[in-house]
């Protein structure tokens, strides 16, 4: 007698499995289609809208066509400054006073270069958290378009590199040194254009509007500047804001000797660039550039982007890296300095914190 037990029919079998595959077919299918259709409305039309330039797939931005984009920003509102200033339309007004009750002034060029400045560039990397000194009224919005263009100088010494928009920040200040804008001293005015990433200042735009002249610089990429060669360390030439030099002075002939010359002078962006070799018959020279004051990221950030990229630094007062994230002000002064010894130099001038 066969053993006892359950016989299945290759009949029996067959319809299993096909009841078996329609469940996992029912169940897939409804995913297939849905991803079909995700990728489908994913891809632009022939003719339809692109991904907006300057954004890569994952939310990333690429820092060479940000930087060119600085640039132009940068240019854009200068044009605007330079406009307000030679028809002499400046409807200067106070805006409120500084920490150390100075009055802080508002022109229409400040305005009108914020406003083409700020749209050139949240038109093109819509992504991107911008921080500009004024602000953004919705009701005067404007369309500032990008071209998509590299200028050659940036194609050659810049390669491509992609960064999360999310870890981006760009500080506009589109007036630097409006106080002397409107006493007509044009060369202390720039507009300025700086990317933090993750914090970190990696790109930097001073652009002069009364002379036409750009200078940016990308850390670990290349620059259109250099630093210059000679430099006093033992009595070195410092510059310092006008209204500064009095504290400054003393302080400094103390430390490294009558000798040292105080250079008093207006707009931070000035000041990074009398650190550095610039073709200018009338931007001053300075070993080290202090600051003994609170002062705005926006005032600083470019500077602080260039400085680095050609090997130089800006620090609080005490030696303190100066992020470029949260809060729009930085409580601890500045000491900037280039092919010098800067430790050294924030050791020789422990008496400027406690000025600041």
């Amino acid at each position: 007698m066969a053993p006892m037990g359950i016989r299945l029919s290759p009949l029996g079998m067959a319809v299993f499995c096909l009841l078996g595959l329609g469940v996992l077919y029912h169940l897939y299918s409804g995913f297939l289609a849905g991803r079909f259709a995700f990728f489908m409305l994913s891809e632009p039309a022939a003719g339809g809208p692109e991904t907006p330039h300057g954004s890569a797939p994952g939310g990333a931005v690429d820092l060479r066509e940000l930087l060119a984009v600085s640039v132009l920003a940068a240019v854009r509102g200068g044009e605007e400054v330079k406009r307000v200033r030679e028809g002499n339309v400046l409807n200067a007004k106070a805006k409120g006073k500084t920490r150390e009750g100075a009055e802080e002034q508002l022109t229409t060029g400040d305005l009108l270069s914020n406003r083409r400045m700020f749209y050139l560039l949240k038109g093109a990397f819509p992504a991107v958290q911008i921080n500009s000194e004024e602000h953004v009224d919705t009701a005067d919005q404007e369309t500032v378009s990008w071209d998509h263009s590299i200028p050659e100088d940036i194609k050659q010494k810049i390669q491509p590199k992609e960064v999360p928009a999310e870890s981006v920040t760009v500080w506009i200040d589109p007036l630097d040194a409006t106080q002397e804008y409107t006493e007509d001293l044009r060369q202390y005015v720039t507009t300025m254009v700086c990317v933090a990433v993750n914090g970190k200042p990696v790109i930097g735009v001073i652009h002069k509007p009364f002379s036409s002249y750009t200078a940016w610089a990308m850390v670990d990429g290349g620059s259109n500047i250099k630093a210059r060669s000679s430099y006093n360390e033992k009595t070195p030439r410092i510059i310092v804001s006008r209204s500064h030099a009095g504290k400054v002075e003393q302080v400094a002939r103390q430390t490294f000797g009558n000798k040292t010359v105080i250079i008093p002078a207006g707009g931070a962006g000035y000041k990074v660039l009398a650190l550095l070799d610039v073709p200018e018959k009338n931007q001053e020279e300075a070993d080290v550039y202090i600051h003994v004051t609170y002062i705005k990221k926006w005032d600083i950030c470019a500077g602080n982007a260039v400085l680095r990229a050609l090997g130089g630094h800006m620090t609080t007062l005490t030696g303190e890296e100066i992020s470029y994230t949260g809060s729009d002000g930085n409580e601890g002064g500045l000491i900037a300095s280039i092919n010098m010894n800067h430790k050294a130099l924030i050791e020789k001038l422990p008496d400027l914190e406690k000025t600041s």
